[in-house]
């Protein structure tokens, strides 16, 4: 970017966790937030780095954090995992293309891999820090009026429960923390290259910035909500 970037709402010194960093989105939070002056460091966590962290093994999830814990706290976390389509995964136009091991593989990446991530990450997190969890519109509820797409939307819809519910804990016993889940848009990715909409998708960097940009800008009111990139408050 041309611009000095920087997040304001963190001291100097913070410090920042990206899980899902090898993938486009995970790539380019990790870059931004390495050309920000006042962060002390970005620690990268997927299936390949060192700890590892693989939603599909949720061993290595606890273990991870564990692992991790010596460098605690941190004052950012972003969840940037999912997975909409792989193999013999896509997205389902009807109820006769539903598949119970598809349904359970997008469930495990895009909504219980990710309550562990809950579970064990956010005692790593500052008692005034931010975490964010990268989830989707077409999960919402009130915002599905075109149907289709039942792993990936039910997945998110869960996902969006769980943050919701985390942050009401958090707020009686850390009101201070922001939880939020966020809306990416659609990105120049592998996850949306297939479909018709990625004709518009904006690139991994720009899309990672403006993210950061809405967690940067909410603040502990916001906690336990759904925003997009936009900065939009998005209906369940």
């Amino acid at each position: 970017m041309s611009r000095a970037w920087t997040m304001t709402s963190f001291g100097d010194g913070y410090r920042a966790l990206v899980i899902g960093a090898s993938g486009a989105l995970g790539t380019a939070f990790c870059e931004l937030l390495k050309q920000d002056p006042r962060c002390a460091g970005v620690r990268a966590l997927g299936r390949h780095t060192v700890p590892a962290l693989d939603l599909e093994q949720p061993e290595t999830i606890a273990s991870a954090a564990a692992e991790l814990a010596a460098e605690a706290p941190y004052q950012l976390i972003v969840h940037a995992a999912g997975l909409l389509h792989r193999d013999r995964i896509k997205p389902e136009k009807s109820l006769n293309t539903i598949e119970p091991q598809a349904l359970q593989a997008v469930f495990q990446v895009n909504a219980l891999g990710p309550a562990m991530v809950l579970r064990h990450f956010l005692p790593l997190l500052e008692p005034r820090g931010a975490m964010a969890i990268l989830s989707a519109k077409v999960g919402s509820i009130g915002d599905n009026r075109l149907g289709g797409w039942y792993a990936y939307r039910a997945s998110k819809a869960a996902l969006n429960m769980l943050v919701k519910t985390a942050a009401i804990e958090l707020a009686r016993t850390r009101p201070q923390v922001r939880l939020l889940s966020l809306h990416p848009g659609t990105v120049v990715s592998g996850l949306s290259q297939p479909f018709s909409g990625a004709a518009n998708a904006r690139s991994a960097d720009i899309a990672a910035a403006q993210l950061l940009t809405v967690i940067d800008q909410l603040t502990p009111a916001d906690s336990g909500y759904f925003y997009s990139y936009d900065g939009e408050r998005l209906p369940w």
